[in-house]
């Protein structure tokens, strides 16, 4: 059954992976107090390298869309450069590597760049605190302008090719999780009645300018992007959420992207609306390459490939507490469990 995963796997006429197995983004706060990739980092992802692909830890596009402490960006000159010798590390051991592009929204604080406001879809704050900085309690974000949203394509975009620069392969749009893109396509962030929100139409108009500045940029060969059809992370569902997705799965579809990835922590959660599982209702409207994830072993995810449910297998925790996981599975031989105390550690 395993032997699916071990295939070479033709992204399009550009890419081509070694095998099905992808490391997931996996957000570690190891980035050094200017948001530089460090050499810690370069090692850590380069021990992962067998990996068909890895897509980074979710790196912020500019200074306000950070929400957490020592989270690495892609937007000054030292950054990309701490990238590049990341992307060189991997390389050097016959890895390929896309950059999660990401911008928090309202999930942002204004601490970390010294601002004063959090730009999101609409004025609906997120309850609690940040996470690893709890005397932070989240603020009531500042509806973006239509002009403030443009900047914000033309931000994503010069990250993309910022990626590029520094040695990534391509780049995977992080729309997913209850951050910024996804916030606009779910009712409990998006209150807008402007172009931007309302309808289904207007709610995938932010997200698809993204993804298609971004296309424009640098090829839909090097962009994937990140989907949460089921709101479940820092924001209440919606039955109304359906019909958004429903609009934007066969506009994506057009689209040609490298891959369409699922993003949910646990998928054999099911939502009412989507009538089951996030990755059974993508696959229902999106026939082009997806990639699973949330909960799956080699041989759960194996079997799922097999079922035809996707195309390729997102790995998380396991990789943080197995840097040969490849070798692992390839060989039978028994994963270490992965345990909270890894989190502090690049290993």
């Amino acid at each position: 059954m395993l032997e699916t995963l071990f295939k070479p796997f033709p992204l399009n006429e550009t890419l081509s992976l070694s095998n099905r197995i992808l490391m997931a983004p996996l957000t570690r706060c190891m980035a050094d107090d200017n948001l530089v990739p460090t050499q810690a980092m370069a090692d850590y992802y380069a021990r992962r390298a067998e990996a068909g692909l890895i897509i980074s830890e979710a790196t912020i596009i500019r200074a306000d869309g950070q929400g957490y402490p020592n989270t690495p960006g892609l937007f000054t000159p030292e950054q990309i450069q701490g990238w590049r010798n990341v992307t060189d590390a991997v390389h050097r051991k016959g890895g390929k590597m896309f950059a999660q592009l990401w911008h928090t929204g309202r999930v942002a604080h204004p601490y970390f760049w010294k601002g004063d406001k959090v730009l999101a879809p609409s004025p609906i704050q997120v309850d609690g605190t940040v996470p690893r900085m709890r005397e932070l309690t989240y603020i009531e974000p500042t509806p973006a302008t239509p002009g403030e949203l443009k900047q914000l394509v033309d931000d994503y975009a010069q990250a993309a090719a910022n990626a590029l620069e520094a040695g990534f392969d391509g780049v995977e749009i992080h729309g997913a999780n209850g951050y910024l893109i996804d916030q606009f396509l779910h009712y409990g962030a998006n209150s807008r009645d402007d172009e931007y929100g309302g309808t289904p139409e207007n709610m995938v108009r932010f997200p698809l300018e993204v993804v298609d500045a971004i296309i424009e940029r640098i090829g839909s060969d090097r962009t994937a992007l990140r989907i949460s059809p089921g709101a479940y992370f820092n924001m209440e569902g919606d039955v109304r959420d359906r019909a958004v997705f429903d609009y934007l799965l066969p506009e994506l579809e057009k689209r040609d992207l490298a891959f369409l990835h699922i993003g949910i922590f646990d998928d054999s959660m099911e939502f009412d609306y989507l009538e089951g599982t996030a990755s059974n209702y993508v696959r229902r409207y999106y026939s082009k390459t997806l990639v699973g994830v949330g909960g799956y072993t080699a041989e759960t995810g194996s079997s799922a490939i097999n079922n035809n449910q996707f195309d390729l297998l997102a790995i998380g925790r396991p990789f943080i507490a197995n840097p040969d996981f490849i070798q692992k599975v390839k060989k039978g031989e028994e994963l270490a469990e992965y345990h909270d105390d890894l989190l502090g550690e690049l290993v």
